[in-house]
This record gives structure tokens, C-alpha cells and sequence, in this order.
């Protein structure tokens, strides 16, 4: 793997009610000294029930993938707005909170990128929540790669020592919130089905929130210089920045931009010539190939103009390579990555990598798009997680976006090889 690089003002200092590049801001492999001073003190012990007031108007959405808005999933525990002291709840009946960093997509290295160098702004977001909600439970939930910066930072944090650090294996489902919990509670990284909100009954039967590591980030930094603020950046639809994976042939690198921004500037600020572009993925493999560079990155808007950035995953194909293939690797991966409970991922996913690897590997039979487009119809809906669902919107978007490709591959031409497969 390539290094990782952060984005070029990366560890610019804070200064200012106004800043780019936020998350970083205390410098690479930054410690609680570093940390204070760019930032300052975050007293949680002053967080109350009003502080969900604060991050409904920042507009905060999730940063790992679901865009859920942060204040719901916080009131959701009914104990937060009316901000029950802490000692009032029994223990048993106390809220559970769990920073999730397992970050089990393959193209994706913004979480372990911000635990590494800014675990200490993650630890103020999870005990900030914790103590707007009363939490009886305080989790670090992440890859045996960031736990050593993880447990560092915690042990410069006496404030910090009921916070319990669990270990996410590296599998793709790992990060799912079903899996989390379960990882927490057997010890087994599955999803389980969903037949109550997590927010209701979750982690031993507590009302549990699950929140990815840089929504902790930017919950931390709400706390202390508040929704305006928050909003300096981004847009009215989309507020504050967000980190992106960025990779592709020329590398790997975290960039934190801006709400709504175009892909192509993103591309831009990532050094990438657009004219060696086939392609973008953007969400990661459970989210879409595009073509056009003018898609605005945004978890809202009309539709045909944005793309969803899902867990912030943005992957480059260069002109050279096919689309077609690329995506029969992936879904071949994904069907091999299921938690093979449910239906649609033991006998639905497998059959449908069967059939993408025949369209991008010299099945020439147009009946194969027609099977792939049931097979999603099938699978869509139907899983006791979104892990089929997902696979499913990859390969749609992949019949879309390498249209001309499909036509050249059933031909028994690909293009991007100028290979033929039969006389």
C-alpha cells in the first residue's frame, strides 16, 4: 500500500473563528500538549442536555456513510435533550456510546489517518456525547493499526480511563453498527437483524449510539466553537467539511474538504490530471461509479446533479483500465465478504459475481446485463443488512457509466485492452 499523505495545509494551525482544514489542525501524531493548544480545553463536564440544541443548528450529518443527522441520533436516547444528570439513571438503563473507526472498506483510510493523528479530538466528541446523554459505557471501536496512537492519547487522559478499547477485525461487515455491537457483546463482528433501533435497545439491551470517529471529530470542535462557526464552511444543504480517501494511479492521500464541492476540484486539490480520468468511484463499494466531473459531493440535492460521498471514499480509474473489470473484482470480493446469513448474501451476491465476471471476462451474451439487472432487483431490499443492497447500486452504476464498454465486452471486444475473446 502507498503511503498515506495528508492534504498539503493539512496541519495548519487553528486561528480564527474561521479555518480550513480543521481536523488536523494540531499537526501529524499530535499528543494532548499539541492538541490543547491548537483547539483548547474542552470542558465536558459543562456538556448538558443543550448541547444538542448546538449540533441541530451546526447541521452536522454522519461522516460514515449514512448521513444520519447527528442530533437525532442523539436525542434518540430520550434521556438527552431533557438532560438527565448523570447519577439519576440507573446503571443498567444508561446509554451506551461507541466510537466507531473499523473502517473495513478497502479504499478507505480517513479514519485511521484521523486516529493516528488526532485521536485526542475524536476522545473530546465521545466524551462530549457521553456526557450529554448520561452514558454508562464509553467504547473505542477500531483496526489493531490505530489502537496503539488510540491507547496512547487515552493515557494522557484521566478523564478518559472508562473508556474500554475493543479491537475490529479487518473484514468489510466489521464496521457495520449491528456488527459493532455484537463485536462488543460475543466478541463476533456479524450484523444481526434489525427488529428494534439500536438507539432502543442495543448493546445488552441499552439504548446505544454508534458513531463513526471524525462525526466525533466535528462534535468536539461544535462543542467548543459552536454551530455558526461549523457553518463557515460547506454550504446551507451541506455544512462544515468533511474528509475524503482519495486514491487512484497517482496514490493515496486524506484531503478534508468543503461541503458540496465539485469532484472535479476535488480531483484538482488531489493533484490528479483529469485528462487520464475514465471514471470516479465515489462512496467506496458500496456506493457508484460516475463519469461527469461537475457531480457535486453532497449527501443532499436535485437528483442527477450530486453524489452521495458516502464514507468519503473517492477512487480514481484511469482511462487505461475497465470499468468492467475493476467491478467484477469488487463484487467478487463483496460476495466472499458477506456475513452469509440472510439470503440475498449466501446465495444472491455470489450468483451475481459470477455473472459480472463473465460480462468483463468474455461472456458474450447480452442476456448476461438483463440477469445482472434481476439479480439486483432480487437481492435489493431484502438483506438483514444493506451489504446487498450496496453491491447491488455498484453494479447498476457500473452498467451505466461503462455503457459503451458493456456493448464492446458482449461483442467480445474490450476496449480498454483492445483484446477479442473470440474470433
Amino acid at each position: 500500500m502507498t503511503p498515506l499523505t495528508l492534504g498539503p495545509t493539512a496541519t495548519a494551525k487553528l486561528r480564527g473563528p474561521t479555518v480550513t482544514h480543521r481536523l488536523f489542525a494540531a499537526g501529524n501524531h499530535a499528543g494532548l500538549d499539541a492538541h490543547v493548544e491548537a483547539f483548547g480545553a474542552l470542558a465536558t463536564h459543562d456538556i448538558d442536555g443543550t448541547f444538542i440544541d448546538a449540533v441541530e443548528s451546526a447541521g452536522l450529518t454522519g461522516r460514515g456513510g449514512a448521513f444520519f443527522a447527528s442530533w437525532r441520533k442523539i436525542a434518540a436516547t430520550g434521556s438527552a435533550r431533557a438532560g438527565t444528570p448523570f447519577s439519576a439513571t440507573p446503571f443498567s438503563a444508561k446509554p451506551v456510546v461507541i466510537a466507531n473507526g473499523a473502517e473495513g472498506e478497502p479504499l478507505s483510510f480517513k479514519d485511521k489517518t484521523l486516529l493516528a493523528h488526532a485521536p485526542h479530538l475524536v476522545i473530546d466528541g465521545l466524551l462530549a456525547v457521553a456526557r450529554a446523554v448520561a452514558a454508562g459505557q464509553v467504547f473505542i471501536y477500531a483496526g489493531s493499526t490505530s489502537i496503539p496512537a488510540v491507547e496512547r492519547a487515552l493515557a494522557e487522559r484521566p478523564e478518559a480511563r472508562r473508556i474500554r478499547v475493543v479491537e475490529a477485525p479487518h473484514t468489510f461487515i466489521a464496521g457495520e453498527a449491528g456488527a459493532v455491537v455484537n463485536r462488543i457483546a460475543n466478541g463476533i463482528a456479524l450484523p444481526f437483524d434489525h427488529r428494534s433501533r439500536l438507539s432502543d435497545s442495543g448493546l445488552k439491551g441499552r439504548p446505544t449510539l454508534v458513531f463513526n470517529v471524525e462525526t466525533l471529530a466535528h462534535l468536539a470542535l461544535i462543542a467548543r466553537y459552536g454551530p455558526a462557526w461549523f457553518r463557515t464552511e460547506g454550504s446551507d444543504r451541506d455544512p462544515g467539511t468533511r474528509l475524503l480517501s482519495v486514491s487512484g494511479p497517482a496514490g493515496q492521500q486524506v484531503l478534508e474538504v468543503a461541503g458540496d464541492l465539485r469532484l472535479g476540484e476535488v480531483l484538482a486539490s488531489a493533484a490528479v490530471d483529469l485528462a487520464t480520468v475514465q471514471a470516479v468511484m465515489v462512496g467506496g463499494y458500496h456506493g457508484r461509479w460516475v463519469g461527469p466531473l461537475d457531480y457535486q459531493l453532497s449527501p443532499t440535492g436535485p437528483e442527477g446533479l450530486t453524489v452521495q460521498p458516502g464514507a468519503g471514499v473517492v477512487h480514481v480509474l484511469h482511462t487505461s483500465q475497465c470499468g468492467l473489470e475493476a467491478t467484477a473484482r469488487i463484487v467478487g470480493y463483496l460476495a466472499n465478504e458477506s456475513a452469509k446469513q440472510c439470503g440475498p448474501c449466501m446465495f444472491g451476491l455470489p450468483v451475481m459475481a459470477r455473472v459480472m465476471n463473465a460480462l468483463a471476462h468474455g461472456g458474450c451474451d447480452p442476456r448476461l446485463v438483463g440477469e445482472l439487472d434481476r439479480l439486483s432487483h432480487l437481492v435489493t431490499g431484502r438483506g438483514a443488512c444493506h451489504h446487498p443492497d450496496g453491491t447491488a447500486q455498484l453494479v447498476g452504476s457500473a452498467l451505466g457509466t461503462f455503457a459503451d464498454d458493456v456493448k464492446a465486452h458482449v461483442a467480445g471486444n474490450c476496449t480498454k485492452t483492445t483484446r477479442r475473446w473470440h474470433d
